[in-house]
């Protein structure tokens, strides 16, 4: 079986395809942007999001490795996607992914939160396209990660089953609070209101 990380390129790489723009709602070491970057291809476009200037500058690092440059890179929190991508792109982006928790190698003091994780949910599904994905890597084993983890999951749980496909793929036999994934597929255009 698939670890948690390959498990969702996996899964938006099969739908993600050139010229699609996606999103990487919190970038950190640029993995997660390497990958969406190389699947949407040179004449997609990919926004990576972080309110680490580090986690930005590495992510630059490791894309201009690849000579890779149809990044926006956002230093600020994914709550704010609306005031970066333009409403023109409502229903338009393929797929976006969240590793929630801290900067791998980082200040583990800086994590993301739940206020901020389910804002940048709720603007989302409306950027995503039908059959566009969501995808959040949950690490909760730190302080603060329990509290996101529970807020995350009753979010994801109540949202419409006629617009909205939601699943979970865990290891649930590890130990240590280990992550897992929650993948948000739209299938129906909710109205807007």
């Amino acid at each position: 079986m698939q670890k948690n990380i390959p498990f969702v390129h996996s899964v938006l790489k099969e739908i993600i395809h050139p010229g699609d723009t996606v999103l990487d709602a919190t970038c950190g070491n640029g993995n997660d942007t390497l990958m969406l970057a190389k699947a949407c291809g040179n004449s997609g476009h990919v926004y990576a999001f972080d309110i680490q200037a580090q986690a930005i500058n590495s992510t630059k690092a490791l894309l201009n490795k690849y000579s890779i440059h149809h990044v926006t890179y956002i230093h600020d929190s994914h709550a704010h996607i609306d005031q970066y991508i333009p409403a023109t792109m409502n229903g338009k982006i393929t797929a976006a992914i969240f590793n929630l928790g801290y900067l791998p190698r980082g200040d583990k003091t800086i994590i993301t939160t739940p206020a901020s994780t389910i804002a940048a949910i709720k603007k989302l599904l409306q950027f995503i396209r039908l059959s566009g994905r969501i995808a959040l890597v949950i690490y909760h084993g730190h302080p603060g990660g329990q509290e996101e983890k529970n807020e995350v999951l009753s979010f994801v749980t109540s949202l419409s089953q006629a617009h909205y496909e939601v699943v979970q793929y865990a290891f649930l036999n590890h130990k240590n609070s280990p992550p897992f994934v929650i993948i948000i597929e739209k299938i129906k255009q909710e109205e807007q209101q």
